[in-house]
């Protein structure tokens, strides 16, 4: 147990950071008052804390980007989180709902996504469409997002020889599946 020396509450040394120079071992001050005067020395100069992190990060890039990796690794579900909101504004339970409601595949081709892959989430500047498999959501990019050149895609496809068992029934389900992601002409 040692008492610190900024808050004056008595803690177990788990509660005190390492620290060599120090007769037992450990800083003077507790992790948690450590903090706050970390905090304070970032907000009173942030311009010298960046550089001094950058330096550092200059300095020793293999210690850098083992650390990174390590990071990642350790807390992938949680980065993904912050990457649907940040991006998307989504949580990782809006995204499964909108896969769940896509009968679990992508919104186009119907597709399952594999072990270990991931769907796009596809959006405009209207918002989250759906999420999409990585060659329809390149798809829709090809087309350039319009209609009308999704339809004569179909139509290119028939026209050479393309057997489709009913064609009016495929171009039309094609029309009709792309119909919420794609942009009308015009």
């Amino acid at each position: 147990m040692k008492r610190c020396s900024k808050c004056g509450e008595t803690k177990p040394f788990a509660g005190f950071y390492r620290a060599r120079a120090c007769a037992d071992g450990h800083r003077p001050e507790c992790k948690a008052c450590f903090a706050k005067a970390q905090k304070a020395r970032y907000l009173k100069n942030p311009q010298k804390q960046i550089e001094r992190v950058r330096a550092w990060r200059e300095k020793n890039p293999e210690k850098f980007h083992a650390y990174q990796r390590q990071y990642r690794a350790k807390n992938k579900p949680a980065m993904r989180e912050g990457h649907l909101r940040r991006t998307f504004g989504l949580t990782q339970a809006d995204y499964d709902e909108m896969l769940r409601a896509q009968s679990g595949g992508c919104a186009i081709c119907g597709d399952k996504p594999k072990a270990g892959e991931s769907f796009h989430v596809d959006h405009c500047e209207a918002g989250v469409r759906g999420i999409l498999c990585v060659r329809c959501n390149n798809a829709l990019g090809q087309l350039r997002e319009d209609e009308g050149i999704a339809g004569r895609a179909v139509d290119y496809l028939a026209s050479n020889g393309f057997v489709l068992t009913s064609y009016c029934e495929m171009r039309e389900l094609a029309i009709v599946r792309a119909g919420g992601l794609v942009k009308a002409p015009g």
